[in-house]
C-alpha cells in the first residue's frame, strides 16, 4: 500500500507540473502577442485619428502639416466673390487673435479660386500655440486649435477674421 501512495504522489506532482508546463506557455505567447501589438502602436489612441483643417464655407484647407517645434503649414484656397488680401494668420488652441504672424505691408494677394502655402511671413513661421506656450510635441502626437485669418476684402476694403479648425498629427 506505500508503494501505491508514493506512485499516486507521483502522478499528482507530473500532472502538477504539465498543467503548469502547458498554462505558462500559453502565457508567455499571449505576452509576446500583446507585447508586439503594442510596439505596433495599436494601443495608441492618436494612431486611429486622422487628421483635419476644415473652414468657413468660402474657405478650403487644400492641406496642412504641423512639424515637432509646432510650426504649422496650411495650405488655402479661396472662393469669395471678390479677390482678398491676407494679412494676418494665427494657430492656437483657443480661438484667440494673440500671436498672429501679420503680413503688412506685405498681404498676400488671393484671386478667386486660388489657394497659398502659408508657413508664416520671411521673418516669423506660423507657431502653434496653447495656454500661451509654443507648442512642440513628439511625431504622432496630436495638436487641436484653430487658424484665424484676418484679411481684407479688395473691392470693398472691409477687413474680416474667420477661424478653421485643425486637428494634426506631428510629423
Amino acid at each position: 500500500m506505500h508503494a501505491f501512495n508514493i506512485s499516486l504522489k507521483a502522478t499528482k506532482a507530473q500532472s502538477a507540473m504539465e498543467y503548469l508546463m502547458t498554462y505558462g506557455w500559453a502565457i508567455l505567447i499571449i505576452a509576446i502577442a500583446l507585447g508586439v501589438l503594442f510596439e505596433l502602436g495599436l494601443f495608441n489612441p492618436s494612431s486611429f485619428v486622422s487628421t483635419s483643417c476644415i473652414f468657413p464655407a468660402d474657405f478650403s484647407c487644400i492641406f496642412s502639416t504641423m512639424y515637432t517645434n509646432g510650426t504649422l503649414i496650411v495650405n488655402l484656397e479661396q472662393s469669395t466673390s471678390s479677390p482678398i488680401n491676407i494679412t494676418a494668420i494665427g494657430c492656437n488652441s483657443n480661438a484667440s487673435l494673440t500671436h498672429m504672424v501679420s503680413f503688412v505691408p506685405n498681404a498676400i494677394s488671393l484671386q478667386i479660386g486660388s489657394n497659398v502655402t502659408i508657413s508664416g511671413n520671411t521673418v516669423t513661421p506660423l507657431q502653434c500655440w496653447t495656454n500661451n506656450t509654443a507648442f512642440s510635441g513628439r511625431p504622432g502626437s496630436l495638436f487641436k486649435g484653430y487658424v484665424l485669418i484676418n484679411y481684407t476684402d479688395i473691392q470693398t476694403g472691409f477687413p474680416h477674421t474667420i477661424s478653421g479648425t485643425v486637428l494634426e498629427k506631428v510629423t
